[in-house]
């Protein structure tokens, strides 16, 4: 009897809920896009008031947003994600292996990533971005990564850096952690 309970193959486990699917697949995309030589930020506030779930900023200035989709509903109730190519050269979505890549748009890149790795399986078509654009973003990035350096070597200090807010002290759309702000 107790060797046929040592042989029966062991149950299988069940998926990850969606929030720890998005944060494994994250995980993978993060290492990936530094494996490839670009500097990653999470969640970053863009100039139209919408957040990306990742942005890559390469050595020569171009810049990647992946949006992560953990599933198919996901992607089904996300209607926003077109106008995230308005703030980047090249545009990604990144998914589970779990999730049917029949539903990805074909004019973005796809990424298969887990906690450990991703794999561009399409590479995302180049749209260039407008100088002022390609600045605007690209100095948000520098503020928004250097804000939560920052907090990390002295959480005193969260919150003080305004990533939005102009030097004329005009108003600011988001804060360093990416909270709307009056």
């Amino acid at each position: 009897m107790d060797d046929d309970f040592a042989s029966a193959p062991a149950p299988a486990e069940p998926p990850p809920r969606r929030p720890e699917e998005t944060r494994l697949v994250l995980r993978g995309v993060r290492r990936h896009l530094t494996r490839l030589g670009l500097a990653v930020v999470d969640e970053m506030p863009l100039a139209s008031g919408r957040r990306a779930d990742v942005v890559g900023l390469a050595a020569d200035g171009e810049i990647w947003i992946v949006e992560v989709k953990s599933s198919v509903e996901d992607f089904r109730v996300d209607h926003k994600w077109p106008f995230y190519r308005l703030h980047c050269d090249r545009l990604f979505f990144a998914t589970s292996p779990r999730v049917p890549l029949d539903i990805f748009p074909e004019d973005c890149g796809l990424i298969v990533a887990d906690a450990h790795d991703a794999e561009i399986l399409r590479p995302a078509p180049e749209h260039r971005l407008a100088a002022a654009t390609r600045k605007a973003t690209t100095l948000r990035f520098a503020r928004l990564a250097a804000s939560r350096l920052q907090a990390l070597i002295d959480p005193r200090d969260l919150g003080n850096v305004d990533v939005e807010r102009p030097r004329d002290g005009g108003p600011a759309a988001h804060g360093p952690d990416g909270s709307q702000t009056t």
